[in-house]
């Protein structure tokens, strides 16, 4: 995981613990005082949102407690594509260009221009240099990329 992706997941956990799950207790605790559990509809969906936040909240502490996280920024630029580089690439057949961010799974964002590593392009790309011709196959086809720059930012 990038840093980035790394502090956007504490956020997020730091909402869930301070903020979201506080709220939703308050929620538990004024409909329990409306009387009749079992037909509380208010009840019921502050229960079903509490279970959501815990359950969340397991799931980014587990993500935060086995990820390595990689600051690419503290790496000598080599040149090669590695996770958590920003890589301009250019369609050979159409001249277009696109950037794109090698990250991990849970930070992509193709609309962000952050693929994942797993992803048949990120695939294709890591261990290449700036300079090299890649054939990636993707749905349609298969489509041919100049690496032009690698950057480590």
């Amino acid at each position: 995981m990038t840093t980035l992706g790394e502090a956007r997941l504490r956020a997020e956990l730091q909402k869930l613990k301070s903020e979201d799950r506080p709220r939703v207790i308050a929620s538990i605790a004024t409909a329990r005082e409306h009387g009749d559990l079992k037909e509380n509809a208010e009840y019921h969906a502050a229960r079903d949102q509490q279970s959501f936040i815990e359950g969340r909240i397991q799931e980014i502490e587990g993500k935060l407690g086995g990820a390595q996280v990689i600051d690419v920024t503290t790496i000598e630029n080599t040149g090669k594509v590695i996770f958590g580089t920003t890589v301009h690439l250019l369609n050979t057949d159409t001249d277009k260009q696109v950037v794109y961010q090698i990250v991990g799974e849970d930070e992509a964002d193709i609309k962000d221009s952050k693929i994942s590593v797993s992803s048949p392009i990120a695939r294709a790309l890591v261990g290449r240099r700036a300079g090299e011709v890649v054939a990636i196959r993707v749905p349609s086809g298969t489509v041919e990329y100049e690496i032009e720059k690698v950057e480590y930012i």
